[in-house]
C-alpha cells in the first residue's frame, strides 16, 4: 500500500493519496487546493485516482475538485450535509482574498459506513463526526479485514494533535465535535496512527491521554 500525505494549499491543507501498487488504482483525500501537486504524485507513483474524498466542505480541503476531477477522472465526493457549505466557496475565496473557484456538481455521496474499496484489499471506511462541520467525515485507512486491519484515521480538522477543530463555525457546538471523536475514533487502538487536516501527525493513544478536549469528557 501506497500511504503518503504532504501539505497543500496556502493554507497547508495535508492532503493523502491511498495507493495500491498492484493495480496502480488510487483515492485522494483532501486534494482539492493542490491539484498540480496531487497529478504529479500520482503520476511519479504510476497511479490513477478512482475516488476523490473530502472530508469537509472548507475552501482549503476542497477548493477546485473540478479541476483535480477533469486531470484524474475520479469520482469527487462529500458527505451531503456538507453541499450547503460547498455551495459557498465564493464566499469563503473572499474571506481569504481568492479568486473564486468554480461549484461543480459532484458525483455522490459518503455516508457513515460506506467503504470505499480500490485493490484486492485496500479500502477507506467513512466515519461520519459533525461538529467541525455539519458533514464532516474522517476515513479510516483499512488494510485487510476487522477491527485491527485500520491502520491510520485520517481526520480531517476534527482531531489535531493535542486539539480539535474549531465548532464555532456555524451548524455545531463543541459538545458535536466532542461526541463524535468518542463515538466514531476513540474505540480505535492506541497504536493507530492518526493523519489530521492540518499539522502534525499523532495517534490515538496520545489524544486519548493527553488532549485536554478529551480527557475526562463523558
Amino acid at each position: 500500500m501506497i500511504l503518503e500525505t504532504f501539505p497543500v494549499g496556502a493554507l497547508d491543507c495535508n492532503c493523502t493519496i491511498v495507493g495500491d501498487e498492484a493495480t496502480g488504482e488510487a483515492i485522494v483525500v483532501d486534494g482539492g487546493d493542490g491539484v498540480d501537486e496531487v497529478v504529479a504524485r500520482l503520476k511519479r507513483h504510476g497511479l490513477r485516482a478512482t475516488a476523490l474524498v473530502h472530508t469537509h466542505a472548507h475552501i482549503d480541503h476542497i477548493r477546485e475538485v473540478g479541476r483535480l476531477r477533469e486531470l484524474t477522472r475520479g469520482r469527487a465526493l462529500l458527505h451531503p450535509a456538507d453541499l450547503p457549505l460547498y455551495r459557498t466557496l465564493a464566499a469563503q475565496a473572499g474571506w481569504l482574498g481568492l479568486t473564486p473557484p468554480p461549484v461543480v456538481a459532484l458525483d455522490g455521496d459518503l455516508k457513515q459506513g460506506d467503504r470505499i474499496t480500490i485493490g484486492g484489499g485496500i479500502a477507506l471506511d467513512v466515519l461520519h463526526t459533525p461538529g467541525h462541520t455539519p458533514g464532516s467525515v474522517c476515513f479510516a485507512v483499512m488494510q485487510g479485514d476487522g477491527a485491527s486491519a485500520a491502520t491510520t484515521l485520517l481526520t480531517g480538522d476534527t482531531l489535531f494533535a493535542g486539539s480539535i477543530g474549531r465548532w464555532d463555525l456555524g451548524g455545531t457546538s463543541m459538545e458535536d465535535i466532542v461526541a463524535s471523536i468518542h463515538r466514531r475514533l476513540l474505540d480505535y487502538p492506541d497504536a493507530t496512527a492518526v493523519v489530521p487536516g492540518h499539522g502534525p501527525f499523532t495517534s490515538i493513544g496520545r489524544e486519548r491521554s493527553s488532549n485536554p478536549f478529551l480527557v475526562g469528557a463523558p
